[in-house]
């Protein structure tokens, strides 16, 4: 069997893919990748089938060797990725001889690489997905240096011709945000309201897979009274007692009892993947049904 010797594991570097939806009744989250689409497109560069694993690497660091030649396709941030110190495209599927070295620097756009190698990384799943939850404990550890990271069988399918994707790195910038009102917007001041979308925010460095802080104005509440748990889903934007609003991300509680004033759409929860520490992002209120 075809595997990856882990020479450097960077900071984080994970095992995802697209999670384990509708467990929530039995206490379990999704998890998954937090840049779905990004590690969508990088199994699609390289033939794997869109719910195989790949590698989640956070900011960059990983160093790994293939024990055969494998195709590998890189997404999501961007920096400078290099196969023995060569540089390769990202969105692109590139070949990987045996023993070579593919390494990851430092992101300088975004913070989050997606890794996917032809086959799929081919550890054990963990209730029907090879996700690590890292607040629930579930599916594999981050990898350390000299794991051995199994890959799956070659696919049937041929690794498809390159295309031509547009590659724009993620914003470094002010990134805006689709919400729409939560179930407690009326927990919050009219005030607190108007200043969820006319005020900056900025990403707090204690952001982590299951939540994105965000610092900024404290948001004022009507109530001050407890509200007893009920259930959240990624994007839930609670607003803890001391005003501050956190955004919940794909390794959130499945219940929560901070009231939550707003939702991010689903088809913006990918941005907060790649969202960088101190980073501005703003809010909009989103119109139709995504």
């Amino acid at each position: 069997m075809t595997s990856l010797f882990v020479v450097e594991p960077g900071p984080l570097t994970l095992v995802q893919d697209q999670g384990r939806p509708a467990l929530a009744h039995l206490g379990v989250g999704a998890s998954g990748a937090m840049d779905r689409a990004a590690l969508d497109l990088a199994n699609r560069l390289v033939g794997n089938a869109a719910d195989a694993a790949g590698l989640e690497i956070l900011f960059g660091g990983l160093a790994v060797r293939p024990t055969s030649a494998v195709w590998v396709a890189t997404a999501g941030a961007w920096g400078r990725v290099a196969i023995d110190g060569n540089e390769i495209p990202p969105h692109t599927a590139t070949l990987v001889s045996a023993g070579a070295t593919l390494s990851f620097d430092s992101a300088t756009h975004g913070i989050r690489y997606y890794l996917a190698i032809r086959g799929g990384v081919a550890v054990p799943p963990v209730l029907g997905s090879r996700s690590r939850d890292s607040l629930a404990h579930l599916g594999p550890v981050a990898l350390t240096a000299g794991d051995s990271v199994p890959l799956g069988a070659e696919p049937a399918s041929v690794v498809p011709p390159n295309d031509l994707i547009p590659f724009t790195p993620p914003a470094t910038s002010t990134v805006t945000l689709g919400v729409r009102p939560g179930p407690r917007r009326d927990w919050f001041t009219e005030g607190s309201w108007e200043k969820l979308f006319s005020e900056e925010w900025r990403v707090s460095p204690r952001s982590d897979r299951s939540g994105v802080r965000l610092e900024g104005v404290a948001l004022s509440r009507v109530h001050s009274r407890e509200l007893p748990s009920e259930g959240m889903l990624p994007g839930a934007i609670q607003v803890s007692p001391d005003g501050a609003p956190t955004i919940l991300a794909v390794d959130h509680p499945v219940t929560g009892g901070y009231p939550v004033i707003a939702v991010v759409t689903d088809e913006s929860l990918d941005a907060l993947a790649q969202l960088r520490p101190g980073q501005p992002i703003s809010f909009r209120l989103a119109t139709g049904r995504s």
